[in-house]
C-alpha cells in the first residue's frame, strides 16, 4: 500500500512540505509506504508533477496539504473546480483558458466523504471543518488535477498559516489522526462500494 503525501504553499516554498516531512517521520500506518513530494507553486509544473505521480508512482491515495492564510482550524476539502483560475502563479502565469483540464467535468468530488470524516474527527476533539470550496488558486488546481488523474482517490487538507495549530508539534499529530481515519474510510469503501458518502454538489 503506497500513500503519497505532498505539500504546497502560496506563501512561499517549503511551508506545507515542512509538515509533510513531519508526517513521514511520525508514521501513518503500519504496512504502508509513504512517498512525500513538494509541489511547485506553478500551475504547469504542478500539473506535470501530479501526472507523473499518478502515472508512475500509482499510490493508493494522494493526500495534498496546503497552507490557508486566515484559517483558524484544519479544513477538509470535498470538491475541486475545473474553471475560473485567473490568479497568476509565482511564474506570472495562469492555466490555459483558466481551467485545469480541457473538456473535464466542471467539478470533481473525492471518493472520501469529508463531511462524515469531519464529524467523526470533531467527536475525537480535533479542530476540523468540512468545505466545498478550495479557493480557485494552486490548492484547488492541484486538487482537481489529482482527482482527475487518480480517479478521485485524493484528499486535500488546508491548515492554518499561523496560530497554535500552525506549530508542527500540535499540527502533525492531528494530521496523522486525520489521514489514519481517512485511510480507514477508504478501506470501508473498498469492501463495500455502495458505502461511499460523497454527495452531489449541495453546499451547507
Amino acid at each position: 500500500n503506497l500513500l503519497e503525501v505532498d505539500g504546497l504553499s502560496s506563501e512561499g516554498p517549503g511551508r506545507g512540505y515542512r509538515f509533510v516531512k513531519g508526517l513521514k517521520k511520525a508514521g501513518l500506518r503500519e504496512g504502508s509506504e509513504v512517498c512525500i513530494v513538494e509541489i511547485p507553486v506553478s500551475y504547469s509544473k504542478a500539473q506535470q508533477v501530479l501526472a507523473e505521480i499518478w502515472h508512475t508512482v500509482k499510490p493508493k491515495v494522494a493526500v495534498h496539504l496546503g497552507i490557508a492564510p486566515g484559517a483558524k482550524c484544519i479544513i477538509l476539502e470535498q470538491t475541486a473546480k475545473n474553471h475560473g483560475y485567473k490568479e497568476r502563479d509565482v511564474c506570472g502565469s495562469c492555466p490555459a483558458n483558466n481551467c485545469c483540464v480541457e473538456g473535464g467535468a466542471d467539478q470533481l468530488d473525492s471518493i472520501i466523504g469529508m463531511r462524515s470524516l469531519a464529524k467523526h474527527l470533531k467527536g475525537l476533539g480535533l479542530d476540523v471543518i468540512y468545505s466545498r470550496d478550495a479557493g480557485r488558486y494552486l490548492c484547488d488546481f492541484v486538487y482537481y488535477c489529482s482527482l482527475h488523474y487518480g480517479q478521485r482517490r485524493a484528499a486535500f487538507i488546508h491548515v492554518p498559516a499561523s496560530g497554535n495549530l500552525a506549530r508542527p508539534e500540535i499540527l502533525v499529530p492531528q494530521l496523522q489522526a486525520i489521514i489514519q481515519a481517512l485511510l480507514r474510510q477508504m478501506d470501508t469503501l473498498r469492501t463495500s462500494p455502495t458505502a461511499s458518502e460523497c454527495q452531489p454538489a449541495s453546499a451547507t
